[in-house]
């Protein structure tokens, strides 16, 4: 099957790429959005390789594929990283085409911000609320990430507005260290992906059900009776001789 493909520019080292005949239809396919230099790259990079590295030029959207264990299994995994282009205005979220037609292939989304930068908490809910725009029947699971939760000394956002905000809109929200923490990282796309291997079973058996054809209905026992009574009352009965 062939990937879609979301930019020119994918980064092929020095993460392993899944051989391309491995993916399947219910690969799990997730997309970090969020405001530039909030460390969605170093997050992405942080879980795959367990490393961290912080700095990176402005990345234009690469795709970034792995086999990774969730809860035992091996799955494979795609994770599109996304330009930091979004400009908040009066709520409304100017964004690249691009971060769209993102929006369209994803199956869950990691919405970013920096504890240090207020502006790109603000971001947070319009984006929200175009992925439920683009998603508006689907239970596509939403976790929303307040990231470089170790530069206590330049917070500008709190970590119970991180709280209050996810309450509102009906998502989970993790306040991290991409720098200090793998496992924080590491929980955030764990549980990101549970999420999304919750969906897949779902929607298989869904279909499953549907393709069931319905078994008879057992007769009914008191009928059968009935009809038997009336069969052996309606024969011709013989004359006497």
């Amino acid at each position: 099957m062939r990937l879609p493909t979301m930019s020119t520019n994918f980064l092929l080292a020095p993460i392993l790429e899944c051989p391309s005949d491995f993916f399947q239809s219910r690969d799990i396919k997730l997309a970090v959005l969020g405001a530039g230099s909030v460390g969605k790259s170093a997050m992405i990079v942080r879980f795959l390789t367990k490393r961290f590295i912080g700095d990176y030029e402005p990345n234009t959207g690469n795709l970034y594929s792995r086999l990774i264990h969730v809860e035992g299994d091996q799955v494979s995994i795609q994770i599109q990283d996304t330009p930091g282009c979004i400009q908040v205005q009066e709520g409304f979220v100017q964004m690249l085409d691009s971060l769209s037609r993102c929006m369209k292939w994803a199956e869950g989304f990691l919405l970013v911000y920096s504890i240090t930068d207020y502006s790109s908490y603000q971001s947070i809910r319009p984006l929200y609320q175009h992925i439920r725009k683009v998603h508006p029947d689907s239970k596509i699971p939403i976790l929303i990430v307040g990231n470089k939760g170790d530069l206590l000394h330049a917070r500008q956002v709190q970590a119970n507005e991180g709280i209050q905000l996810a309450n509102e809109l009906g998502t989970v929200f993790l306040e991290i260290s991409t720098s200090e923490n793998y496992h924080g990282v590491c929980d955030v796309f764990q549980y990101l992906c549970k999420e999304v291997s919750k969906l897949h079973h779902s929607s298989c058996g869904d279909k499953r059900r549907s393709s069931i054809i319905p078994r008879p209905k057992s007769p009914n026992m008191q009928d059968l009776k009935r009809r038997f009574k009336q069969a052996l009352s309606s024969k011709v009965k013989i004359p006497a001789l």
